[in-house]
């Protein structure tokens, strides 16, 4: 039960983590600044890319069959 309850945890989150670094999208425009507006939405894209990693491995733990480890 407690790895579950790991994942559901761990799961919450980077989802909070991920609708965090979707509300920053819109505030970038208003910087006008375009090398800055250039770097923070890559940074936010490699971010971005970084929480579906985690979420991609939250999901293939969950899926794995314990019971093959034995």
């Amino acid at each position: 039960m407690e790895k579950s309850t790991s994942i559901g945890d761990i799961r919450e989150r980077i989802n909070q983590i991920g609708t965090t670094i979707t509300s920053i999208h819109p505030l970038v425009p208003k910087l006008q600044d375009a090398p800055t507006q250039n770097e923070i939405l890559r940074a936010l894209f490699e971010l971005t890319k970084q929480v579906e990693v985690i979420k991609k491995h939250l999901l293939k733990l969950e899926k794995r069959d314990d019971s093959a480890i034995l």
